[in-house]
């Protein structure tokens, strides 16, 4: 029996972004709910209790019982990802081999936005060199020990440690992934003289041979303990007091989830958990409303914007995930979910500089105070106010009706600091002011497809977040893509995502060696291991998992390259020559896919082994909201201003009245109480029985433009 069965039916998947947080509840008589409320940044938690009190509030409880009936509550967060961002985590130490303490200035080589502009500052390490500290000790390269550990320096070093109020300590020694006893016996000493003071070691946090990114890792999650920890035992000591008693998952930056207690040890794997839960959903919804294993998926929310990408099926990962700048910012070495975000959400804010160019974000309202419009003491116009003086946001209907938007204080902002300084009608500008941000939206996209020889024509976009469907056609045009699918949980596709992530980790040996001299008895032992890692994972944390899976798989390179590409194993163990020839074949053409080039005739270096093992807490999850088979519908009209036609008499429809199989052509908008779909003029619509929007724009919009249908749906 699993905790959800013991404690009660329902599953809660709790999003907390930067404007917005987000509450799916699944498992209730009429099927999924999802509710929204501002985040409050000062108190998190607060915000993630009040949209649970508003869900109990609409289904006619309270907050204690409907918290009673969770078996589980799954919850994504950018609390680390903003601490590491703002500067506010713990005063952290690095602890390094002697002779390396720049290890974190130097990085691999970069740092600089143009490595040939001297007039740029250099970017400070993560820790500063005042903090970093070498330790007398020395492993080499095969694992054997050159220098003995110096303890009593340890000691000393510890001594030093208290005298500066270090609140945490990361240790990166040498060829700790060969021989990890030096690092194994700091982290003892350090735990001996510093007690309370939370350690990392690096080795055991991310075994990967390239150094800076073991010290960037392992200095970035033990930064964030001392915050982490308190984050979720506040998390759950108040979800227990206000009625929770199932088992507490956090979303973690690989698209899968952990018990709170072990991203409690390992907090870096919470970075930018939210976002990677959005592709998790888009994969769903991309098949089952499109029957497309290519999708792009975005999560337009509040704060940013978020692009992700599934292709056959599959979502990529990466290692190159940065926190903060693009160049400048911190790498966190950790496989994770390959999501590029962009400062351009519902709260960026619109200015004009000095020379008289325009300009979106990255400032941004957030949820406090917000935007203009918001009437919460914003004076500065966003995204969502130039929606607003579009008129594509009905002021009575904001979040339900529940929140009350003044369209005035809206005009007024766009009309003081876009439209005078522009010289231009206020509509116009907050065309201009939406465009530049679709645009920015673009380049993001872009980034993960034509940048790798994707072709956006090809694949149907899934929109999600709050934003999704104001800016979903205007993107998909400018893309070429001609198909969108909103699904009807878009406004909180993290959320949903987080119901269909599972219970997952990663697990990593490294073994060098040569597809040319392999070494077939060593690979095997290696394998073995990484598989009972997984074993004993299933066996300890996912013990009541309903279904689970080891995927095995190589980091692996052409002779004397410099960087590795991931290639799933063909096989599980090595038999014969014909299973590395396999393997061979199977890099050469992962290489050809990345690169466009393949050396077929070249063997191949295998620098890392890798095992990740998932499981399946649940059984399937249904994250759709089907549509009614039929209900009358009237819809409204009011005027609404689109590009190239000025402002035109607009049918607003409610999507609760669009039954399974409606059409609806452009100029058009659909409102629910969380998202607003706009349809432009050329574009069409259609509810499909899955309860998703299915934007069309383009061509393929044309079978659904027909003279009838134009005639009865066109505003009267």
């Amino acid at each position: 029996m699993t905790p959800s069965q013991e404690t009660g039916g329902l599953r809660f998947g709790v999003d907390t972004g930067g404007t917005f947080t987000d509450l799916v509840v699944e498992g209730l008589p009429g099927g999924l709910r999802f509710f929204k409320r501002p985040t409050t940044p000062d108190d998190p938690v607060r915000g993630l209790l009040d949209v649970v009190e508003a869900a109990a509030a609409e289904l006619g409880t309270d907050s204690g019982e409907l918290l009673g009936r969770a078996g589980m509550f799954i919850h994504g967060t950018t609390r680390a990802t903003n601490a590491i961002v703002e500067g506010a985590t713990a005063r952290t130490a690095l602890l390094t081999t002697d002779g390396h303490r720049d290890v974190l200035l130097i990085r691999e080589g970069g740092g600089r936005i143009t490595p040939m502009d001297y007039t740029q500052t250099y970017p400070d390490p993560y820790v500063p060199r005042a903090l970093t500290f070498e330790v007398p000790e020395r492993i080499g390269a095969e694992g054997q020990v050159r220098r003995p550990l110096d303890e009593q320096a340890v000691v000393e070093i510890a001594a030093r440690l208290r005298e500066e109020r270090v609140e945490a300590v990361a240790v990166c020694l040498l060829w700790s992934v060969v021989n990890p006893v030096h690092e194994l016996r700091v982290g003892e000493l350090l735990r001996e003289h510093l007690p309370g003071v939370p350690v990392t070691l690096s080795h055991a946090l991310n075994p990967t041979v390239r150094e800076y990114r073991r010290a960037s890792s392992a200095a970035i999650d033990a930064s964030l303990k001392p915050l982490m920890s308190r984050y979720i035992g506040d998390l759950d000591e108040r979800l227990r007091i206000a009625g929770f008693g199932g088992r507490l998952l956090i979303l973690t930056s690989a698209g899968g989830v952990l018990d709170a207690r072990d991203v409690w040890d390992s907090p870096i794997h919470s970075i930018g958990s939210g976002p990677a839960a959005a592709p998790v959903a888009g994969r769903h919804f991309a098949s089952i409303d499109a029957g497309s294993d290519y999708a792009i998926v975005t999560d337009a929310g509040g704060t940013t914007y978020d692009v992700g990408l599934i292709r056959r099926g599959r979502i990529p990962w990466t290692r190159e995930t940065i926190v903060g700048h693009p160049v400048q910012g911190n790498i966190t070495g950790f496989p994770s979910v390959d999501v590029k975000s962009v400062g351009a959400g519902g709260g960026s804010i619109g200015w004009v500089d000095d020379g008289g160019m325009l300009h979106v974000g990255p400032q941004s309202a957030g949820s406090d105070p917000g935007p203009v419009c918001w009437n919460r003491g914003g004076t500065r116009p966003t995204v969502t106010d130039a929606c607003v003086v579009l008129g594509w946001l009905d002021p009575d209907y904001f979040l339900g009706g529940e929140m009350r938007i003044e369209p005035a204080l809206a005009r007024q902002a766009i009309s003081r600091d876009v439209a005078e300084p522009l010289g231009l009608p206020v509509e116009q500008a907050a065309a201009a002011v939406l465009d530049l941000a679709c645009e920015r939206m673009v380049t993001a996209i872009e980034e993960i497809t034509l940048n790798q020889g994707l072709d956006p024509r090809e694949a149907v976009t899934v929109g999600g977040g709050g934003g999704a469907g104001l800016y979903a056609a205007t993107i998909a045009r400018r893309l070429g893509s001609e198909r969108v699918v909103i699904p009807a949980v878009s406004a909180a596709l993290s959320a949903a995502g987080a119901l269909l992530s599972e219970l997952s980790r990663d697990f990593q040996r490294i073994q060098l060696s040569s597809s040319r001299a392999f070494d077939a008895a060593t690979a095997n032992a290696t394998l073995e291991a990484l598989v009972a890692d997984c074993e004993a994972f299933r066996a300890g944390a996912g013990r009541d998992a309903v279904a689970s899976e080891v995927r095995l798989s190589v980091e692996a390179r052409y002779p004397n390259q410099v960087w590795e590409v991931e290639v799933p194993l063909p096989v599980q163990r090595f038999a014969s020559e014909d299973d590395v020839a396999a393997l061979e074949q199977a890099f050469h053409r992962a290489h050809e896919e990345l690169f466009a080039f393949s050396d077929g005739d070249s063997g191949i270096e295998i620098v890392s082994w890798h095992a990740h093992v998932s499981c399946r807490l649940h059984e399937a999850a249904d994250v759709t909201i089907a549509a009614p088979a039929a209900a009358p519908e009237e819809p409204r009209t009011r005027a609404a201003y689109f590009s190239g036609h000025g402002t035109v008499a607009t049918a607003v429809h409610r999507i609760e009245q669009l039954a399974a199989g409606a059409a609806v052509a452009g100029p058009a908008i659909v409102e629910s109480p969380v998202t607003t779909v706009v349809v432009p003029p050329g574009a069409a619509l259609q509810r499909l029985d899955s309860g998703s929007l299915l934007l069309l724009t383009g061509a393929a919009a044309t079978p659904v433009l027909t003279p009838a249908l134009v005639e009865t749906e066109q505003p009267r």
